[in-house]
């Protein structure tokens, strides 16, 4: 009895394992046609970097009289290569289209790779001004978006309440922008990896804990990038009223 127990439930887990493989497959064929849509230059992008690797991989194979051998290796390594490009061309284009719309940064923050524990929106304005708050082994991290004048303010008041509970634990503020002493968008996940690393995980899980109890200031905005053409006053009355 458990003996056909366990095959049901091997059936299961394989019939499901296939089921996602399917519908991964199907996001990124969708994912492939919309960039290659937008992105002119993605086929000849990947073709090329095919037939560049294959290439130099016949060509070393050709000088030890093994170019025929080493051709299929040239291949792989070179559709390898495409697919990493053409999920930096994904990325470069998102992140485009991202740019400068409400809620931009705290969707890239989101989808950030580590142990960096974000909480969206600890304080806001009704003009779509946002700062968020990023735990991690740096220490603090403030980002800021929205307008610069209103965005500073923000941050200002939100690293006195941080400060008044973590003492000498290092606060960082960005401001997500285009402007001289801003963060761009697609330099923002990059930036915040290079911040030196001054907390060990159970000092971020403690200072994780203190934070907690700050709550969050102004109305929470909408989740991700608010889309292309969105009325911005509608959305700020919403604000308003919440």
């Amino acid at each position: 009895m458990a003996g056909k127990q366990d095959k049901e439930a091997a059936k299961q887990a394989k019939l499901e394992k296939r089921q996602a493989g399917k519908a991964r497959r199907a996001q990124i064929f969708e994912a492939f046609k919309m960039q290659r849509r937008d992105d002119k230059a993605l086929i000849p992008w990947m073709l090329g970097s095919i037939l560049v690797v294959a290439g130099v991989v016949f060509g070393v194979g050709f000088i030890f009289h093994m170019q025929w051998v080493l051709l299929p290796l040239g291949i792989i390594l070179g559709v390898l290569l495409a697919v990493v490009v053409f999920g930096r061309r994904v990325q470069r284009t998102v992140f485009t289209k991202a740019d400068g719309q409400p809620g931009a940064a705290a969707w890239a923050l989101d989808n950030m790779r580590g142990r960096w524990r974000v909480t969206q929106t600890v304080a806001a304005t009704t003009q779509l001004d946002a700062v968020h708050r990023v735990l991690g082994a740096p220490g603090v991290v403030l980002v800021g978006e929205g307008a610069p004048h209103r965005v500073k303010n923000l941050l200002t008041q939100e690293k006195k309440r941080v400060a008044r509970l973590v003492g000498e634990t290092p606060i960082y503020d960005i401001v997500v922008g285009n402007s001289e002493g801003q963060i761009p968008l697609r330099r923002l996940q990059p930036h915040l990896m290079k911040l030196p690393r001054n907390l060990k995980p159970a000092q971020v899980d403690a200072l994780e804990a203190k934070l907690a109890a700050l709550g969050n200031r102004g109305a929470a905005l909408p989740k991700g990038p608010m889309p292309q053409g969105a009325k911005m006053r509608n959305v700020q009355r919403t604000l308003r009223r919440r």
